[in-house]
């Protein structure tokens, strides 16, 4: 195949999957130093290490999730960035938040503003959707669990954030009391939260 033919491949692959790594291109054949000579001839972007994207491609609000699962994609967005998919908080974190496995190693993540919540193997996937941002599927807790989360982990959100997020949650009718209180039992928050979910029930 020629060069030019082969450039055209590479740049028709990235605009189709979104946000790719070098290799994605070579699973399908092309190699790494295709990337480069796209970034070098402006026709592609570099969001972080190692992650790029096609220069003409369409941005969402969400982009930074999708380059954070990308580099990242056994992770959980969840917490302040889980709330602001959801669009149920007034908060915008200009680090993504995301949650990993306990032990689990941190990639390196030059260029991307992140903040690492730690959750173990059984609390990690539970009550998260799958999505797909800008071809990337991204793992996001549910509105639900992203509550509960932050009532769990309040001292480094915030109390007023975590009774911000349950009230609009509840407001929305994105879940039900009894949907939050069991994810609330299993984070082991309940008594905090029982107050809370009796004034608004």
């Amino acid at each position: 195949m020629k060069k030019t033919t082969k450039i055209n491949e590479a740049i028709e692959l990235i605009r189709q999957m979104g946000v790719v790594r070098p290799r994605d291109l070579s699973s399908h054949g092309i190699p790494p130093e295709y990337l480069r000579r796209l970034h070098a001839r402006g026709l592609v972007s570099q969001l972080a290490h190692g992650v790029y994207r096609a220069s003409d491609a369409e941005v969402t609000a969400y982009s930074s999730l999708a380059t954070v699962a990308k580099r990242v994609p056994d992770c959980v967005i969840c917490l302040l960035s889980a709330l602001r998919f959801h669009e149920i908080t007034t908060q915008s974190p200009a680090d993504v938040w995301i949650g990993i496995q306990s032990g689990a190693r941190v990639p390196m993540l030059t260029g991307l503003l992140v903040r690492v919540i730690r959750y173990s193997k059984d609390s990690l996937m539970t009550g998260c959707d799958a999505h797909v941002i800008e071809g990337v599927p991204v793992n996001v807790t549910n509105p639900g669990k992203t509550v509960a989360d932050c009532f769990k982990y309040r001292n480094k959100i915030g109390v007023d954030v975590a009774i911000e997020a349950l009230r609009e949650c509840t407001r929305l009718r994105l879940a039900t009391s009894g949907q939050i209180a069991e994810y609330a039992k299993a984070n082991r928050v309940l008594n905090v939260m029982r107050p809370y979910l009796e004034a608004m029930s």
